[in-house]
């Protein structure tokens, strides 16, 4: 069975808690990313995903939202996955939980970051 470091991203795109979204939003989009995590102290403290980016617009208005920090508008202490779950588990995770991105953390340390488009191909080409 495919296991998720077999997948997974570890070219880690990341901001701090104190980053401004709008900042979040262009790092986004210059790595071409639907994520990025969210780190205080090298240590995970959420993720914001494009849907973040479309409820912190929706429910804070947009000029509001580009000056507020990640901490207003990120999930906090997300659901993980570790690398040596399979591509299966990660799948059922991501699905149970309504979201397409999971970072992976092995032993208290963030390792990289699994997509439902990393899951997606990994089963295609199986």
């Amino acid at each position: 069975m495919t296991t998720v470091r077999e997948v997974m991203s570890t070219d880690l795109v990341t901001v701090g808690p104190s980053t401004m979204m709008i900042e979040a939003v262009r790092v986004m989009s210059k790595a071409q990313v639907g994520s990025v995590l969210v780190l205080e102290d090298g240590a995970l403290v959420g993720i914001f995903t494009e849907r973040d980016v479309l409820r912190a617009f929706d429910q804070m208005h947009a000029d509001p939202a580009r000056v507020s920090p990640m901490s207003k508008g990120m999930t906090g202490d997300p659901l993980t996955i570790g690398p040596n779950a399979t591509v299966g588990e990660a799948m059922d995770r991501m699905l149970d939980g309504g979201f397409r991105h999971l970072p992976v953390m092995e032993g208290g340390t963030l390792v990289g970051v699994v997509s439902m488009r990393d899951l997606a191909r990994s089963i295609s080409k199986g």
